[in-house]
C-alpha cells in the first residue's frame, strides 16, 4: 500500500465550503471515512493539520502524528483533546467558540418547550387517538417562569435573550461576567449553583464540567418536583443515575438532554426508560447555518496558525 498524501486530516465531516477554503490554500485534505484508529493512522502519520469534532484527538493519535503542526476543533469543547501531548510539542490548538451559539440557544428553548408542554407525549397521544391527553397531563407556559443559567457564555447569552422574549425571568451563575453588566441586561446574578437550583423553575446548563457531576441527587432535590432540567452543554455535568431516580420518583418535573456522558447512547442506558424525559442526539450545533459558520471558522483559524509558521505547500 502506498503512503497517502495528506496535509490536513478532517476526522469527521465539515462543510464543503470549509474543505474548499483549505484546498484553495494549498492543503491536501482527507476526510476520514471512520474514526477508528486503524483508518486514521495512515493519514495521521503524514498530516500536518488535524480538524476534529466531538471525536477529539487522543494521546495515541497525537503520538501517531510526527509532522503535526496544528489541531482545530469544530466547536467549542476541547475536553476530548489530549492537551498535555500538544503542549509537550508546542502544537497550537484552536476552536470556534460562539460559531454555533444561535443554533444551540434555539434548541435550548425548544427543549424547554418540549418539557413544559409535554410535546413528545402529545405527539404520541395524537397518533394513537388519545384525545384525553390534554385533560390528563399538566403543562405550563414559559412566560413568567424563572430560568436559571449555569454559565453565561455565548450560548447562554443568546438563550437569555430568547427567554426574555418569552417573558421569562432570568438569572445566572457566572464567574466571569460582572454583576453590573448582567444587571444592565436584566439578568440576576446568583451567588452559587445551589441558589440557582432553588430559585429556578428551569435550570439550563451552559458551563464546563468538573471532576464530579455538578447536578447530583442533592441539587436535583433543590430543583424540586415542579422544576425542569435542560442540558445542551456537556453530559458530564449531570449524575445520570441520580437523574434517572429523580425522574422515576417525581423529584423533578422533567428533563431534556442533548448531550450525555457517553455518546451515542447505549441500549441499556439508565435514562432510556425514564418518564418525562426528552433526548436528542447532540444536535445543538447541527443546523445548516451553524455547520457552515463553524466549518469556515475552524478552517480559517487552522490556516492562520500555519501562516504564522510560514507554512507553504510542499
Amino acid at each position: 500500500m502506498s503512503t497517502p498524501h495528506c496535509t490536513c486530516l478532517v476526522v469527521q465531516p465539515i462543510a464543503a465550503s470549509a474543505i474548499r477554503m483549505l484546498e484553495e490554500a494549498g492543503l491536501v485534505v482527507h476526510v476520514a471515512a471512520s474514526t477508528a484508529f486503524e483508518h486514521l493512522e495512515p493519514y495521521l502519520a503524514v498530516t500536518e493539520a488535524v480538524i476534529t469534532r466531538n471525536h477529539g484527538l487522543s494521546q495515541r493519535e497525537i503520538e501517531a502524528s510526527p509532522n503535526l503542526k496544528v489541531v482545530g476543533v469544530h466547536g467549542t469543547g476541547t475536553d476530548k483533546i489530549h492537551k498535555p501531548s500538544l503542549a509537550a510539542r508546542k502544537i497550537p490548538l484552536v476552536n470556534t467558540p460562539g460559531a454555533n451559539a444561535q443554533s444551540v440557544a434555539e434548541l435550548t428553548i425548544a427543549l424547554m418547550l418540549a418539557c413544559t408542554r409535554q410535546l413528545i407525549g402529545a405527539d404520541r397521544a395524537s397518533r394513537t387517538g388519545d384525545h384525553d391527553f390534554r385533560q390528563q397531563h399538566r403543562t405550563v407556559e414559559l412566560s413568567g417562569r424563572r430560568l436559571g443559567l449555569f454559565g453565561y457564555g455565548h450560548i447562554a447569552k443568546l438563550t437569555a435573550a430568547l427567554a426574555k422574549a418569552f417573558g421569562m425571568q432570568v438569572a445566572t451563575v457566572s464567574r466571569f461576567t460582572p454583576a453590573e453588566e448582567l444587571q444592565s441586561q436584566g439578568i440576576q446574578l446568583m451567588p452559587d449553583l445551589d441558589s440557582l437550583c432553588e430559585w429556578a423553575d428551569i435550570v439550563s446548563l451552559h458551563g464546563i464540567p468538573e471532576p464530579t457531576p455538578l447536578i447530583d441527587a442533592r441539587r436535583l432535590a433543590l430543583i424540586g418536583p415542579n422544576g425542569f432540567l435542560v442540558n445542551t452543554a456537556r453530559g458530564a455535568l449531570i449524575d445520570e443515575p441520580a437523574l434517572a431516580v429523580a425522574l422515576k420518583e417525581g423529584m423533578i418535573a422533567g428533563a431534556a438532554l442533548d448531550v450525555l456522558t457517553t455518546e451515542p447512547i447505549s441500549a441499556d442506558h439508565v435514562l432510556l426508560d425514564c418518564p418525562n424525559l426528552v433526548l436528542t442526539p447532540h444536535i445543538g450545533g447541527s443546523t445548516d447555518e451553524a455547520l457552515e459558520n463553524t466549518g469556515l471558522q475552524v478552517a480559517s483559524k487552522v490556516l492562520a496558525e500555519l501562516k504564522a509558521m510560514d507554512w507553504s505547500p510542499a
